[in-house]
């Protein structure tokens, strides 16, 4: 036990007879006076990997302040532009992030460019961490003869159409043709081609735009290809995905059982999520059907299937030249073994007729600022649990991290990671020491360019407008789709 005049020697007088620090204990206080000062990290977008990193920074450090820049006026990301309208139970992530950006550590800066209206080095010198977080919002072209004609669209842009993104607004694809043929067989694939076959009925409630509810009623699509260029083993969508195509009202799968023959025995080695996706496959390929069944899918007016081994080669014209009339497929095999398996070209093609082509064959990331490094190859940010290459204080999350991957949940797990290195370098004394101005410093130069940010609360007027919008339709909101009727809502 220490003696008793410790417990009451004053503090004055020990500071006046201790001995000067050492370098060692100086670099100490230093680094824990930047843990107590007040870190300033701002965040560039506002999707999930922008939403998780900054709650994870806010939950993980007392003192830090964040700041999220969006280029879009609204929140959300691809919870708001690129979740189905029918997968409602997704977007609930949307009150996690609207608790995040109440805290008054948290703000909400929409409206910003960044790499047009600010710079990421002006962000550099404003904050002590930058983390960019900005997705994926590009596709990935064919890059095939035809792509560039009428009735030729990303299946990126067709989802931004019926989620109500600004700048697809007007994509006006024509639906009165019998056949679409969607390219690639991933969620997003199997999510467009839903849309397409679902009755519009059971669209009515969702928060899909009217406008798209509208030409889907109109539509005349009866059957949608779905296109992979490997075998039923690689398909990338997941199971729930493919029970909701199977069980789809008004619509029968056509899937040919000679796709599957051998594939019960080459799945009993592989993971389970595969071994149950492929076992779901088969028994829709493969098993006769419930009396039920056969009933529903014989009165069923619509339908899609799968065709496994075709790769696009070109998208071909209408006789008039105005328009597709279909896709030239090389017919495939594979190559290689696990993850070096490839699908090569046999030499035979074949024809599948149609009038409507979406793209699905992934999305991808655009670099933001040429002070940023970026893979133009992997389409992602160079970096190392990221840690942004050769750039101290960079730092990435989400898809600009590991390219356009995985779910929301595998985003957010991603982001964690980014925010606790992030922390892990701020206490180990990496990042800048003093203090930092943060958004005023920013909030002065977007002025100076006349760029005025929409904050979270003016996102929250905009949002009682949509929901009330929606009411009177029953359904949860009715999006607005034109950035300036936005802007006059908020008296700019």
């Amino acid at each position: 036990m220490a003696p008793r005049c410790w417990r009451w020697w004053p503090w004055s007088a020990w500071l006046r007879t201790r001995p000067p620090p050492s370098e060692s204990t100086q670099s100490f206080r230093q680094q824990f006076s930047t843990q107590e000062q007040t870190p300033q990290i701002c965040v560039v977008g506002s999707g999930p990997a922008g939403f998780y990193t900054a709650q994870h920074l806010l939950k993980h450090h007392s003192r830090a302040h964040v700041d999220i820049y969006e280029k879009q006026l609204v929140p959300f990301g691809l919870v708001r532009y690129g979740v189905a309208p029918d997968h409602p139970e997704v977007k609930n992530v949307i009150n996690t992030f609207t608790r995040t950006a109440h805290s008054d550590r948290c703000a909400f800066h929409g409206s910003v460019a960044v790499g047009r209206d600010v710079t990421v080095q002006e962000l550099r010198d404003a904050y002590h961490a930058v983390v960019l977080s900005y997705g994926a919002d590009d596709h990935q072209a064919l890059e095939i003869p035809g792509e560039e004609l009428p009735g030729v669209f990303s299946a990126r842009a067709f989802v931004g159409w019926y989620n109500g993104l600004p700048e697809n607004r007007a994509l006006a694809p024509d639906l009165s043709c019998d056949t679409a043929v969607v390219l690639g067989q991933g969620n997003v694939a199997l999510d467009v081609a839903r849309i397409l076959l679902t009755p519009p009925e059971h669209l009515e409630k969702t928060d899909i735009t009217e406008a798209a509810l509208g030409a889907l009623r109109q539509s005349q699509v009866k059957t949608v290809w779905i296109v992979g260029r490997r075998g039923a083993l690689q398909v990338a969508f997941t199971i729930k995905e493919l029970r909701e195509m199977i069980q789809l009202p008004g619509t029968r799968p056509i899937l040919d059982p000679a796709d599957f023959l051998g594939l019960q025995d080459r799945i009993k080695e592989v993971p389970r999520p595969r071994k149950r996706l492929m076992e779901l496959l088969l028994r829709a390929a493969t098993e006769k059907p419930e009396v039920a069944e056969v009933a529903r899918r014989a009165s069923a007016s619509r339908a899609w299937g799968l065709r496994f081994f075709r790769s696009p080669q070109q998208v071909l014209p209408s006789p008039d030249g105005r328009r597709v009339a279909g896709v030239r497929l090389a017919v495939t095999r594979l190559e290689g073994v696990g993850e070096a398996t490839r699908a090569v070209p046999t030499g035979d093609v074949e024809d599948l007729p149609c009038g409507l082509v979406l793209s699905s064959i992934g999305y991808k990331s655009r670099p933001i600022d040429p002070s940023v490094p970026f893979d133009p190859k992997l389409g992602v940010i160079p970096n190392v649990e990221g840690r942004v290459v050769d750039v101290p204080g960079l730092y990435c999350s989400g898809w600009v991290k590991r390219g356009p991957t995985g779910v929301i949940t595998t985003t957010m797990t991603d982001s964690f990671v980014t925010g606790q290195i992030l922390l892990q370098d701020l206490k180990a004394g990496l990042l800048p020491s003093g203090p930092r101005p943060g958004y005023a410093a920013v909030k002065a130069l977007l002025g100076s360019r006349g760029v005025w940010p929409v904050s979270f609360s003016d996102w929250e007027k905009l949002d009682a407008e949509e929901v009330s919008r929606g009411q009177g339709a029953g359904k949860p909101r009715e999006k607005l789709l034109d950035p300036q009727e936005m802007l006059r809502l908020l008296g700019r």
